[in-house]
């Protein structure tokens, strides 16, 4: 707020929730800059509201909340924030992952529920992470991150990405596979690619059916890339072991929601990020963004930086 301040006025929604889209639209009419979250819907119809906006600064590091094309024809910056949250993100994917894998929620559970009676060889058998195959699907930041993390678990680590990283493949140890191949030998898999139309629903009923029967599913990427009456069909009829979710479609989900009804399954409010450290550091970052594109500067972190020369 401060180095905002001393560069533009502005105007801020203080709700918990975030701001109805009548509102949202009301509000940026005569707006130059938008600094807005992941859950805020930036498309053709409030950017036609808002004949002034020169820049779009995103609170997060993907951006499929935002009309990018629509934006870029339109000479309109924007800006996100990467890199930041890489660590932070890969610590989380961890942490879900050896969450489910030795089912600490069912175990935390049972012990406020007073249902532990006593010490049992059975009782709420996981599966071990060291040794194990992780299979990572996507390999840009988090998902390289995850990667040098799972060589401290001695784990065989293989990956599904557009583009081929051998130098990552070189310097960790790591396999590319195929996308069938990487779910089938798999243990553990953790998605880590953006939200596109290629992308929407990659994991569905097909894809589910050619994991390990044990398996893990992790997602801290974006919840509509995995099919989530696909995945609670798998889960429920054991098809798969468990799946852990920081992200859903949509988000939250309905109280009614099936997925919320099985046990072997973890879902958390989309918080991979949210460290005092990194959330801090994606604000300022967020703001230096905006503020350089409002004084005619290059932002640090364009998205479409060709939107400047256009």
């Amino acid at each position: 707020m401060e180095r905002m301040r001393s560069t533009c006025e502005f105007e801020v929604w203080d709700g918990e929730l975030p701001p109805p889209r009548k509102i949202l639209l009301e509000k940026v009419l005569d707006k130059v800059g938008l600094l807005c979250l992941l859950t805020d819907k930036v498309d053709y119809q409030l950017m036609d509201k808002a004949p002034k906006l020169r820049v779009i600064s995103n609170y997060a590091a993907g951006y499929d909340n935002i009309d990018v094309s629509e934006a870029t024809k339109r000479r309109i910056i924007v800006t996100n924030t990467p890199d930041v949250l890489t660590d932070t993100t890969a610590d989380f994917t961890f942490a879900l992952l050896l969450a489910a894998a030795r089912r600490v929620v069912e175990g935390s559970k049972q012990v406020r529920e007073h249902k532990w009676k006593t010490w049992s060889p059975l009782t709420l058998l996981g599966v071990d992470v060291h040794d194990a195959t992780l299979g990572i699907i996507g390999l840009g930041r988090i998902g390289t991150a995850v990667a040098r993390r799972a060589k401290g678990f001695d784990m065989t680590v293989l990956y599904y990405s557009l583009n081929r990283k051998r130098k990552v493949e070189e310097e960790l140890g790591i396999r590319y596979a195929e996308l069938g191949s990487l779910l089938s030998e798999s243990d553990f898999i953790t998605i880590h690619t953006g939200l596109t139309r290629d992308t929407y629903h990659l994991i569905g009923s097909r894809e589910l059916a050619k994991m390990k029967g044990t398996s893990v599913l992790v997602n801290t990427a974006r919840g509509p890339i995995v099919d989530n009456v696909a995945l609670y069909a798998a889960l429920r009829d054991h098809k798969i072991a468990f799946a852990a979710l920081d992200v859903t479609e949509p988000e939250p989900l309905p109280r009614d929601h099936p997925l919320l009804t099985l046990e072997n399954i973890v879902i958390t409010p989309h918080i991979a990020s949210a460290s005092v450290t990194s959330r801090t550091k994606m604000a300022l970052m967020a703001v230096d963004n905006l503020i350089a594109a409002l004084t005619g500067r290059i932002p640090p972190n364009p998205v479409n930086p060709h939107a400047m020369t256009n």
